[in-house]
């Protein structure tokens, strides 16, 4: 019920707010939403190095899952390079057809497609 209350107030005030402030409310409430991220074993951790190394040697599309800091996200990738001391992997993503960065550390899962 509060959540109802929330979106009629919502609906009954935007229409009359600056649309920076209509953002700043949805980031507020996308806060509110916010998924902490868990601890990964060591197990799970040499998991997704050894998938890691192996899609970019054999040049594999993988299915990434990561927290954002937020939430979590999924990414159909091909690794491109893996930059350990930085802790951070380049891959391509086909369907932004743009290369995207990621922290090794935000990985929590991975699995060759």
């Amino acid at each position: 019920m509060d959540n109802h209350k929330r979106d009629r107030g919502t609906i009954k005030w935007t229409s009359l707010m600056l649309p920076e402030h209509v953002e700043m409310i949805k980031k507020v409430w996308k806060e509110d939403k916010r998924v902490e991220k868990g601890v990964l074993d060591e197990q799970k951790a040499a998991e997704i190095d050894f998938i890691l190394q192996r899609a970019l040697h054999d040049e594999l599309t993988v299915d990434v899952r990561v927290h954002n800091g937020f939430d979590y996200e999924e990414w159909r990738l091909k690794i491109n390079r893996v930059n350990k001391l930085e802790r951070k992997i380049y891959a391509f993503d086909k369907s932004l057809k743009e290369e995207v960065t990621f922290q090794l550390d935000d990985i929590t899962d991975i699995v060759i497609v």
